[in-house]
């Protein structure tokens, strides 16, 4: 099979990560790059040796031939790349947050799907190595029928300091961090019955919320709070790690600092680390979340291959949109928002 010819769209902060993770697989290659200010696309195109660099993204899809495009942009230009891909009939990877609206999501699935455009949105944070290893033992059964969870991604990292932009987003935590912490809870519970939020801005220079909890009932009566913040400092934050604590009524099962996994149930506590692999290109403030792009590419190739089922498809991705947009409007409301089944 011929290899899978691609181009980037954005080359700023998290594209060369992304680009360096689609270079650890076989069967695709990265031909062209997009920018708006060209000479970063140039830069980048030099360290990673990318043969073509653009400037204009109409040119980029009518000269080159691609099988799929990676839009890597801000989130406000992603549904006109999208529909620049589509109307092509070439087929489309999107960073999350997918769309500004859920409306905007919503458009971008429709269009993609009428005109039968695979498009994915790259959703890695699942794909951390720890997070598979907590879904395989829940899923074994091994602390019986879970009925709370809970989600802790918290620090004092500086996150603004290496991308000065999100300080000027009116929507921050629930749309940079809850894209990726409620499509976890998904992955691990299934859908959401109904929820409630509230957010909070702590950071005095910054347009929009570092601060949210989200509180789930989900559909096999689970309860599942989701506890996100890039104002809290702790004497246990170890940012990018997420911690979890699954409670059933056979046991619990936890993942905890360093990638430790612990399951405990009557004949006591069983402890193992998962730490993710490691890459010369990941930044090692990042590195658990720059690890888990490989895997993430790498389910994304096999379905553009026609070799198997992505689990982040733009539909099943809309599902974790929904979750963020009605933890918005709890937030505003102070109400329970019920959610379709």
């Amino acid at each position: 099979m011929r290899n899978l010819r691609f181009a980037i769209f954005g080359t700023g902060f998290w594209s060369q990560f992304q680009l360096a993770a689609w270079q650890e697989l076989e069967g695709v290659e990265c031909v062209a790059l997009y920018n708006r200010t060209r000479t970063r696309a140039e830069a980048l195109a030099e360290r990673f040796g990318i043969p073509a660099v653009y400037g204009d993204p109409e040119a980029l899809l009518d000269q080159e031939q691609v099988d799929f495009i990676d839009v890597i942009t801000a989130v406000e230009t992603h549904r006109r790349f999208v529909h620049l891909a589509a109307e092509r009939e070439v087929a489309v990877v999107c960073q999350k947050p997918m769309g500004g609206t859920l409306e905007q999501a919503e458009e971008m699935v429709a269009v993609c799907r009428e005109g039968g455009v695979p498009f994915f949105v790259h959703e890695n944070f699942r794909w951390q190595r720890p997070f598979r290893e907590v879904k395989r033992v829940l899923d074994t059964g091994v602390i019986g029928k879970p009925f709370r969870g809970r989600i802790h991604f918290c620090s004092s990292f500086p996150v603004f300091d290496n991308q000065p932009f999100l300080k000027d987003l009116e929507q921050f935590m629930l749309t940079d961090v809850g894209s990726h912490t409620l499509d976890v809870v998904r992955f691990l519970f299934g859908e959401a019955h109904s929820l409630y939020c509230q957010t909070q801005q702590i950071h005095p220079d910054i347009k929009g919320e570092d601060v949210a909890t989200v509180m789930m009932q989900m559909g096999e009566g689970i309860t599942v709070t989701v506890e996100m913040s890039y104002a809290s400092r702790t004497s246990f934050e170890r940012f990018p790690e997420t911690f979890l604590l699954i409670e059933g009524d056979k046991g619990s099962l936890e993942l905890g600092r360093e990638y430790v996994v612990r399951v405990t149930t009557e004949d006591g506590t069983h402890s193992r680390q998962y730490p993710p692999p490691r890459y010369a290109w990941a930044d090692p403030a990042y590195d658990i979340v720059h690890a888990s792009i490989v895997p993430c590419n790498a389910n994304l190739l096999q379905a553009l291959q026609g070799k198997g089922e992505a689990e982040t498809t733009g539909a099943d991705n809309l599902k974790t949109v929904h979750l963020v947009f009605a933890s918005y409007e709890s937030a505003a409301s102070d109400k329970v928002i019920h959610l379709p089944v």
